[in-house]
């Protein structure tokens, strides 16, 4: 079923490093990240209804409807708000799952922010951001929508320039649980804390993903991708996995890259944003 009315895109993004830097009593992980929207999106379309009832209408693979982040969001902004309107919700999944692109915490932002609009309930960016941490760590970022720094769970989003680039992404064959590789009594928890104007003046060098070791030697397909695009540039990888990236300084080297690429190999060319594509001026 496709619902009428406009698309409400939902970006992707890319982890620029991802350190681990500490643990909680609470078991949550400390983290320090540059996250950056690229214009690859699933396409969110939304339909209200006055009788308060909530409900995707079509299927996402491996998404039952109930743990939808989704539908999530809308039940979880409608019982803040008293709202007494529902939606009909359809995700149109262009996003590869269980990658380290976000998709379902993007998902869940843009019915946020569509909804607050549809359903007139104004609540604004903060309240959004707040009712989005409750949903997943990523959620607040998207809402914020623009390339930030990011620290402790999620929650700490600093809004920070990053240089225009265009990005090859491969999307190997496998999905990477992401509980069980922060889980891994192997993974690296004790990395340095930087600050925010390390990764301005040296980008390079001191930033890594400390996920990645984790991945490539219990998924040996990670790797492989990994290998391939780090001898064409800066590769590595994104959040937990799958997914894996390198930065060019334009669409057509970028292009000629992925053009190369082995046969079975999959991905595409996407740009960094600068606005959620919701955002007036994006």
């Amino acid at each position: 079923m496709r619902l009428p009315g406009p698309d409400y895109p939902a970006p992707a993004k890319l982890n620029l490093f991802l350190h681990v830097v500490g643990r909680r009593a609470d078991g949550y992980h400390l983290l320090q990240s540059v996250f950056v929207p690229i214009d690859r999106c699933d396409a969110i379309r939304i339909r209200v209804r006055a009788d308060g009832a909530i409900a995707r209408v079509n299927d996402v693979p491996g998404v039952p409807s109930e743990q939808d982040l989704a539908v999530r969001a809308a039940r979880a902004l409608k019982e803040l708000t008293g709202t007494p309107m529902g939606a009909e919700i359809e995700v149109e999944k262009r996003i590869p799952m269980g990658a380290g692109l976000g998709g379902g915490s993007s998902d869940a932002a843009t019915v946020l922010m569509a909804l607050d609009r549809l359903w007139a309930t104004n609540l604004g960016d903060e309240a959004l951001r707040g009712v989005g941490a409750t949903l997943g760590a990523d959620v607040p970022f998207f809402i914020v929508g623009r390339p930030a720094w990011v620290e402790g769970i999620g929650e700490r989003i600093t809004p920070i320039e990053v240089p225009h680039r265009w990005y090859v992404v491969l999307v190997p064959p496998v999905e990477v649980p992401t509980a069980a590789i922060f889980a891994a009594p192997e993974l690296t928890r004790d990395t340095e804390a930087l600050k925010m104007e390390d990764f301005s003046a040296q980008p390079r060098g001191r930033f890594h993903n400390d996920l990645e070791a984790v991945v490539t030697r219990r998924h040996p397909v990670v790797r492989e991708h990994l290998e391939w695009l780090h001898d064409r540039g800066d590769a590595r990888m994104t959040g937990s996995g799958s997914c894996v990236f390198a930065a060019f300084d334009s669409e057509a080297e970028a292009r000629r890259v992925l053009g190369e690429r082995p046969a079975g190999m999959e991905g595409f060319v996407a740009q960094g944003l600068t606005h959620h594509p919701l955002r007036a001026g994006a």
